[in-house]
């Protein structure tokens, strides 16, 4: 245990001092690792930003088991997860989020800026939703700002939120859609926004024959010829 840190897990004075008094004890869930560890060395030093990151996981499992051993105050939680995704994360985490003397609450942080994902975690019990073209100086603030109790939204986001919650109406199910996995719709996404495929896997940290091989699952599915037709077919359905 460093000098900087006192018994009970907390800031010692001197970390304190210079984060400015804060502190936040913080999980990293995504499942690429060069993410992570982008992430880590963006927020994680402690003794500068107040943000202490005790945890990581790349899947479901893995961070249902790191969330309930670490108790953390807010997770970072990625949309799209092997297991089941960010929704059966915060699912299986109900209990811890909804405690009330030391709860743990969520952060979305994921590459999609679609509605429904957005809709998905935030009516599973995130407390808000940030793209991964956030900086880090907002993405500390948003973390603090949740641990506070605040939600937190990129700006075209919280539309999303404010038209769902006030509809009674649940939205129509598409069922072309749900054929899809979460993976494919990001790509079927920003193929449909013009993006090249080599774009396309920097921007998800896939390999380009992953995509093509995504593009290949999702033409099949919905039984389109080529990306025009394809992009046609998103924009149909507002998707872009």
């Amino acid at each position: 245990m460093s000098d900087a840190t006192e018994a009970n897990g907390r800031p010692g004075a001197a970390e304190a001092a210079e984060s400015g008094g804060r502190h936040v004890r913080v999980v990293l869930v995504d499942d690429h690792r060069m993410f992570r560890t982008g992430v880590q060395a963006e927020i994680g030093q402690t003794a500068e930003t107040g943000v202490e990151v005790v945890g990581e996981a790349a899947d479901v499992d893995q961070a249902v088991t790191v969330i309930t051993t670490t108790r953390p105050e807010v997770v970072l939680l990625d949309v799209h997860l092997p297991g089941g995704g960010g929704v059966e994360v915060l699912r299986r985490c109900a209990a811890l989020t909804a405690d009330a003397e030391r709860p743990v609450r969520f952060l979305a942080l994921s590459v999609s800026d679609a509605a429904e994902d957005v809709i998905g975690v935030i009516r599973g019990g995130a407390r808000g939703y940030v793209t991964k073209t956030i900086t880090g100086a907002d993405l500390i603030d948003s973390i603090f700002r949740v641990q506070e109790g605040d939600a937190v939204f990129s700006p075209r986001l919280a539309g999303f939120v404010l038209d769902a919650f006030a509809s009674t109406d649940a939205p129509p199910v598409d069922e072309d859609l749900d054929r899809l996995t979460q993976r494919e719709r990001e790509v079927l996404r920003l193929i449909a926004r013009g993006y090249a495929y080599k774009e396309i896997a920097k921007q998800l940290f896939i390999s380009v024959k992953t995509v093509e091989s995504h593009v290949s699952a999702v033409l099949r599915k919905l039984q389109l010829s080529n990306r025009h037709e394809l992009t046609r077919w998103a924009t149909a359905r507002r998707l872009v």
